[in-house]
């Protein structure tokens, strides 16, 4: 039997009608055709699936679709405003933190989250802030680099 979900993602409000096994990766990527969320292990332990659901990171293969009725939900896609790319992304691509893209987004996401609560995070925290996301070209002292410069973009701008 379905289920009736209503929530929002990047900024418009969706009605859908899943089965109640449906992971919110696969509505995201099957239903919405959002296909900038990968999923990479299925199990929670590489971060490709991260979005942001009412602004926290979380693992979307691990979040069943029934739970995010009434919540809203940031993809990769809904970062970019009016056609200009978001300064995390613009830094990630300036800095070379994207080798291959597969944990691109994820990182992305995490790192917008951690930058929220605070822009000037150091080294050590971004670390911590991206943990849940595993690169395996890595690249990580780039995306450490593209984070910082992000952050400082973000405090320049007044935009989170």
């Amino acid at each position: 039997m379905k289920s009736a979900i209503e929530f929002k993602v990047n900024g418009e409000r969706r009605q859908l009608e899943v089965e109640p096994w449906i992971t919110l990766v696969e509505v995201l990527r099957e239903i919405l055709h959002l296909t900038g969320t990968k999923e990479g292990c299925g199990e929670g332990d590489c971060g490709m699936c991260i979005v942001l659901v009412d602004g926290r990171p979380v693992n979307s293969c691990l979040m069943l679709a029934v739970d995010v009725d009434g919540r809203e939900v940031l993809t990769i896609e809904g970062l970019a405003e009016g056609g200009r790319l978001h300064p995390l992304q613009e830094s990630f691509v300036e800095r070379g933190a994207v080798q291959c893209g597969f944990c691109t987004s994820g990182m992305i996401l995490s790192a917008k989250a951690l930058l929220e609560e605070d822009s000037g995070a150091g080294e050590e925290e971004i670390k911590r802030g991206l943990s849940g996301v595993l690169c395996r070209c890595g690249s990580y002292k780039k995306i450490i680099e593209a984070v910082q410069e992000a952050g400082e973009k973000m405090k320049e701008k007044g935009r989170r």
